[in-house]
């Protein structure tokens, strides 16, 4: 196999991966819509539901531990730095 061939090889590897990750995005970006309507027919209704990893935020935030909160809450949901720590600001 020559050269020319690699490359070729190469570059069609990483148009599918690249292709294999934009299909995850579209489907993480369609996940993320549909959770927040969800969330916003919840709260139309007034219903509430507590998040499985809420007891463990409210743990670390008693025992002092914000920043483990945030990584928890992070790990937890997908939310970026800024959002998680609003998030944990507004528990705690």
């Amino acid at each position: 196999m020559d050269i020319l061939g690699l490359a070729l090889i190469i570059l069609l590897v990483l148009f599918g991966i690249g292709s294999i990750e934009n299909r995850i995005s579209r489907q993480d970006k369609r996940m993320a819509r549909v959770e927040h309507k969800l969330d916003l027919v919840l709260d139309h209704l007034g219903l509430s539901e507590p998040e499985p990893w809420s007891a463990e935020i409210d743990a670390l935030l008693r025992e002092g531990k914000k920043i483990q909160a945030i990584k928890v809450y992070r790990e937890a949901t997908g939310a970026g730095l800024k959002e998680a720590k609003e998030a944990v600001d507004r528990l705690g």
